[in-house]
């Protein structure tokens, strides 16, 4: 089964209400998401806000975990950037955000929200930091084996 396929039903059981538990890949959202290790939980996209976690199609059959950094006001395109991105964004019709991002799941099972008052707070903080995120990543990767892929 092809990671589309995976993807579209997993959408699919989202949009009937359901829960779901997907594994990711890729560096795109280290350090709050590693790629490979870690799984988030898709949920309803209700109610969009800037800081949240979402699951879009930014093209066809083209789709990200990205961090929303903006939402036009006039044609509601939003904006994405992956936290562990220098610099570069992709948008998309709110039409095409297909999950949110709630929580994520490390390798030993260990569920943490990425909605609270202090995560959405160490986001900003990250977001803030872009102009020295190609150091801070270096650095990790060499002090902690779980930003290595």
């Amino acid at each position: 089964m092809t990671d589309d396929v995976i993807i579209q039903e997993a959408v699919r059981l989202v949009q009937d209400g359901v829960s779901v538990t997907f594994p990711v890949k890729g560096r795109s959202m280290i350090p709050f998401i590693i790629g490979g290790r870690d799984s988030v939980v898709l949920q309803k996209p209700d109610d969009l806000k800037i800081g949240h976690v979402v699951l879009a199609e930014i093209g066809p059959e083209r789709y990200v975990v990205h961090r929303i950094i903006g939402i036009q006001q006039d044609n509601g395109r939003i904006i994405l950037m992956g936290d562990g991105n220098i610099r570069g964004t992709e948008s998309c019709s709110r039409e095409n955000v297909l999950a949110r991002v709630t929580h994520v799941v490390d390798q030993d099972g260990h569920r943490s929200t990425l909605e609270s008052g202090w995560q959405m707070f160490k986001a900003r903080i990250w977001y803030m930091m872009r102009p020295f995120r190609r150091i801070i990543l270096a650095v990790l990767r060499r002090v902690n084996k779980k930003y290595a892929i």
